[in-house]
């Protein structure tokens, strides 16, 4: 829990109680924000697809998601016969487990303009208006996403059926192919801040000083794009494995453990939201206009992070789903080539700048030095391609 100045006088029982106060509500929000985004989903894709959505459970619908919640607890849990029942119960907390973790390192408020450290005062102590602030924060966010990749294929491989098999390595595939472009977009940001700690990236933009354009740009839309197929989204829900009428690495589960999984998914996409504001956006730095200072950071954020829950659904209900082999072609063939060079391009601004370089010498080398790669790459695909043309031509002749 590192730079919080809650524990910079040891620890006693009010520290520990406040540590506590913090998880219950941090726990606390997320689940009444995942009530709210399967409404908000179900919702906003019925008034852009003109239908009416939920409305009878409660005023304007806001109940059905209590109400699904309540159906789904009460069902028959089916068992397969084949499963591994140790692995198949705990695969959905795998899942969900981490969407927790990573918000827990996310700053939601927090006074940072004009140096100010972005602390507050809780119960007559100092701390961050975040659950933890542990010095490697980003590689703690990266860690949990890949252990999400555990509970997807440990649940398709438990079940003891190859349709949900099948299901989790194609899954599985996906959530590794983007990870890679995910982690290069999130080491530029790390490159600018000079920090691993979420804190200290958000206290880095205050100001509107925001890594969106100081990075370029390039790094948002790969994140957002990599993030996406990380949470197994539309138009990269491959996962769902319609096309083959049954629900992917899923398809065994019923009852509580089927709705875990939906519940990984929305707080994942809540959690996700919450990175991208944190790492481009600023998080909760804002101006501050009347009334106490502590309210308007909290409002931006919340403001910037249901910004992004629109955008997911907006690609939800606007997309078609991609095919597979389109899938891989974006994440290897584009993405990752894409970070890795705009890291390369930005590490050698830093470098010129630090040196005292010509920055327009430096510029017109990392273009030649990024078109000929470009050129390199399109080539081999393009040769590459056509070699699987001409195998395929000739074994059906």
């Amino acid at each position: 829990m590192g730079g919080d100045p809650l524990f910079a006088d040891g620890l006693d029982l009010a520290v520990v109680l406040i540590v506590l106060f913090k998880v219950v509500v941090t726990f606390a929000f997320l689940m009444v924000a995942v009530m709210f985004m399967v409404w908000f989903e179900r919702k906003l894709i019925s008034d852009m697809q003109n239908r009416i959505g939920p409305n009878r459970a409660g005023p304007w619908g806001l109940l059905q998601t209590l109400a699904d919640g309540i159906k789904l607890f009460f069902k028959e849990d089916s068992k397969p016969d084949r499963a591994d029942m140790t692995v198949f119960k705990l695969a959905p907390y795998l899942s969900l487990v981490p969407a927790f973790l990573i918000f827990a390192i996310v700053p939601v408020g927090g006074v940072f303009t004009d140096g100010a450290p972005g602390t507050i005062e809780l119960f007559g102590h100092t701390t961050y208006f975040q659950l933890a602030d542990p010095p490697v924060g980003i590689l703690l966010a990266l860690a949990m996403s890949s252990i999400a990749i555990y509970g997807v294929m440990l649940a398709g491989w438990s079940s003891g059926s190859k349709y949900p098999l099948l299901g989790a390595v194609r899954a599985s595939a996906q959530m590794v192919s983007y990870e890679a472009a995910l982690g290069l977009s999130v080491a530029t940001v790390v490159l600018l801040a000079g920090s691993l700690s979420t804190h200290e990236i958000v206290a880095g933009q205050h100001n509107f000083r925001w890594n969106l354009w100081a990075a370029g740009f390039v790094p948002f839309v790969i994140f957002l794009i990599a993030a996406t197929a990380e949470l197994n989204r539309p138009p990269f829900d491959l996962v769902e494995a319609e096309q083959e009428l049954v629900g992917g690495f899923h398809t065994e589960y019923s009852s509580i453990r089927f709705a875990l999984f939906f519940l990984a998914e929305f707080m994942n996409t809540i959690t996700m939201s919450a990175i991208i504001v944190t790492l481009f956006f600023g998080g909760p730095n804002g101006p501050l206009l009347f009334g106490p200072d502590w309210i308007w950071p909290v409002l931006w954020f919340f403001t910037k992070l249901f910004v992004f829950l629109f955008v997911f659904v907006w690609f939800r209900a606007t997309l078609p789903r991609f095919r597979y082999d389109q899938l891989m072609d974006l994440g290897w063939k584009l993405l990752i080539p894409l970070a890795l060079g705009w890291l390369l391009l930005l590490g050698a601004f830093r470098v010129g700048r630090d040196e005292g370089w010509n920055l327009g010498v430096v510029l017109g080398a990392a273009v030649l030095v990024l078109l000929a790669a470009a050129s390199l790459l399109s080539g081999a695909i393009t040769a590459a391609r056509q070699r699987r043309t001409e195998s395929e031509t000739e074994a059906f002749s």
